[in-house]
């Protein structure tokens, strides 16, 4: 009996096996491998199944979110519609002002930019002309795009471009233009709005919603596939990064205070305040969902995306028995919007920088960097690489120096992976959250489906061919 029981959990849990073995598997070789000092070629080698498996599942992205939106709004009605956005953007703000705030507290009692740091910046940024005011604005141009179908594959962004006037002196000219790269943003809106229509017009769109919800299924039915590839592709990421940086030690010795203050806040954030936040919402022991997603967030981490994740996040969903219709609403949305891990980051970034340069904040400039970090990492959504380029209008609005950001490319590698399992951890809970704090419009949808299945079956139609080539129709009750 207890050989049939291991081996059913083994058979229910290989994908996390695969997973955890996978990462030990790449952290391993990866060390292993530096000692020999192999050219560039093979950490090409190396790394290519590790691209080729990042590659899988980006091509899964825009067709899931566009018909996991389309199903998800469509089965729910216009006003639940509204309510559950509501909860799901209110959650995200408090959730990152929260991380932000705790960024602060935490680099001021661990003080990492106090110490002597020589270590030699090899990244000299050129300082942005950008403001808070464009990077809201460029949010809401992306949240309406002008041409949906542009809106696959660029998005709009405000820059600066700087040129000489008459008298030889710099000047810079504002200019929003369009750059490479989908845009999620509107993307999400479109079929937002397209579901919710949709899901408003009952029968008359019912053929057009089961074609999405095929579609789905499809989706869904290939990212199964691709997740169990998932141990070697992550095997190969985490190696080949290992090859690539040039200096673990030096990097170690001079910036590890800052990272072990930046995982501090992950995982007091992860493991005290998530958990406690299932706990009190479902009444349950939070640690089975948390191991649950442990596939979704691997793949975060070995691909510092939690777009990229967004598929296995679904699949893991799925598996722990949340509801799809608030999975498929929530999920997408998390994944642009939610940036909790870049809230902190940044928080702690600026002050660490402020340190390393002897400058003093008061209360009143630590609340400013609460602010500023949970602002730019609402507006981040528009911005690529953005909690680095962002980090020049925290550090401008404290009067920081900002020649320093370049430092921290050294670790943002590291950074990166750690701050987006925050992202991705955020946006699982909160799809706990808001479904239970929308079960009333659940249930009240469950009930009009059960209704209007019942009154399908209670009038039926009998069409019977006349001998003359007329139909005769007789209408009949009860089921056949």
């Amino acid at each position: 009996m207890e050989l049939k029981k291991l081996s059913t959990w083994l058979k229910n849990n290989a994908l996390l096996i695969g997973t955890i073995l996978g990462v030990i598997s790449g952290i391993g070789i990866g060390f292993s491998l530096r000692e020999l000092k192999l050219a560039e070629e093979w950490n090409q080698v190396i790394s290519y199944p590790g691209e080729i498996f990042t590659r899988a599942l980006e091509m899964m992205i825009l067709p899931l979110i566009i018909s996991s939106l389309v199903v998800g709004s469509a089965s729910i009605n216009a006003k639940a519609n509204g309510k559950i956005a509501l909860r799901t953007m209110s959650y995200f703000i408090v959730t990152s002002v929260f991380n932000a705030a705790l960024g602060v507290v935490l680099v001021i009692i661990i003080r990492p930019g106090d110490q002597d740091i020589d270590f030699e910046n090899e990244h000299v940024l050129e300082e942005r002309k950008n403001t808070l005011l464009d990077n809201f604005l460029d949010l809401g141009r992306n949240i309406v795009p002008n041409n949906i179908f542009r809106a696959l594959f660029q998005q709009t962004q405000t820059v600066y471009e700087k040129s000489l006037n008459e008298n030889g002196t710099e000047i810079y000219s504002r200019n929003v233009v369009m750059r490479d790269g989908p845009n999620t943003l509107g993307i999400i809106t479109f079929a937002l709005l397209f579901g919710t229509i949709l899901g408003s017009m009952e029968g008359h769109a019912k053929s057009l919603v089961e074609s999405f919800r095929v579609a789905d299924n499809v989706i869904m039915s290939i990212v199964r596939g691709v997740m169990w590839v998932t141990p070697f592709g992550v095997a190969s990421i985490i190696t080949s990064k290992i090859l690539s940086v040039e200096d673990v030690g030096a990097i170690t010795r001079q910036l590890g205070l800052f990272v072990l203050t930046v995982l501090a806040g992950v995982l007091i954030y992860q493991l005290i305040v998530l958990q406690l936040i299932y706990l009190v919402v479902k009444r349950k022991n939070p640690w089975p969902f948390h191991m649950g997603m442990m596939p979704a967030t691997v793949t975060a981490v070995a691909t510092a995306s939690t777009a990229v994740a967004l598929p296995v996040s679904f699949r893991c969903m799925e598996n722990m028995k949340v509801d799809s219709r608030i999975a498929q609403f929530v999920l997408p949305i998390g994944a642009t919007v939610n940036k909790d891990g870049a809230a902190l980051f940044v928080s702690v970034a600026s002050i660490f920088i402020a340190q390393m340069n002897g400058i003093s904040l008061g209360v009143g400039q630590l609340v400013t960097v609460v602010i500023a970090s949970t602002a730019v990492s609402i507006a981040s959504a528009s911005v690529p690489s953005a909690a680095l380029a962002l980090m020049f209008i925290v550090l401008n609005s404290i009067g920081a120096p900002t020649k320093d950001i370049g430092l921290l490319f050294a670790v943002d590698w590291l950074v990166d992976r750690i701050r987006t399992v925050t992202n991705h951890l955020g946006d699982c809970y909160a799809t706990v959250v808001v479904e239970y704090l929308s079960q009333n419009e659940l249930k009240l949808m469950d009930l009009n489906h059960k209704e209007g299945d019942e009154r399908d079956t209670i009038f039926k139609v009998d069409s019977v061919e006349n001998i003359d080539g007329t139909i005769n129709s007789k209408l009949k009750f009860g089921d056949p």
